[in-house]
């Protein structure tokens, strides 16, 4: 009969972000292990490599971060807040300057590997195609379709990130919601300015 996992791939999974965060692109199993509290061989044993490990970490955190991003769109009944809301909570964890550098640090090593940086496109996918609906309800009359706003929304998110860890001034949370407020309040338009017309109705003018 197989022994029971003492630690689950999730918790192992939480150990390998945390070890990123503190070392950075060269962080190994054995600092994994480390803050997971297990040994090495059971980190070895459950993913084989450093690489599996980071290939699960993203597939994980994409299934993750779209849980919870669901979640809080849940708690608000303005879909713009929504928006803004959910764009915030997928910075959480990175909150810190040291730990967001050697995040980003990880970032551009990722992005030289053809099947880590396929898995992180696949997560700014999943983003957007959460945050497409929710645009298409929202009262933003001024904004471009919502597929294409999503992604700027998404894109000017990650960039904040960016530039937050190189120069961190302010709380990140802070400077996400200013700045995403200040692109959803431009795209309010002045009071008055009619809905842009849908899909089906720009369809029937053009016929």
């Amino acid at each position: 009969m197989a022994r029971p996992k003492s630690i689950s791939d999730g918790e192992l999974l939480a150990a390998c972000e945390r070890a990123i965060g503190e070392h950075g692109p060269n962080f190994t199993l054995a600092q994994v292990a480390v803050v997971a509290g297990v040994s090495v061989g059971t980190v070895a044993g459950r993913f084989g490599s450093k690489h599996a490990l980071l290939l699960a970490l993203i597939a994980g955190g994409t299934a993750t971060l779209e849980a919870r991003m669901r979640d809080v769109i849940e708690k608000h009944s303005d879909p713009v807040d929504a928006v803004r809301e959910a764009l915030v909570l997928a910075a959480e964890g990175i909150d810190d300057p040291e730990t967001a550098a050697q995040h980003l640090a990880q970032l551009g090593k990722d992005l030289a590997d053809p099947g880590l940086r396929e898995g992180i496109a696949g997560l700014r996918r999943t983003v957007r195609s959460v945050l497409t609906p929710l645009l298409e309800t929202a009262q933003l009359p001024c904004a471009p379709p919502a597929v294409q706003a999503a992604g700027v929304l998404a894109a000017l998110a990650n960039g904040l990130q960016q530039d937050w860890a190189l120069c961190p001034q302010g709380e990140l949370a802070d400077r996400l919601r200013q700045d995403l407020d200040a692109v959803l309040s431009a795209w309010r338009g002045p009071q008055g300015v009619s809905p842009r017309p849908s899909d089906d109705s720009k369809r029937e003018v053009d016929q």
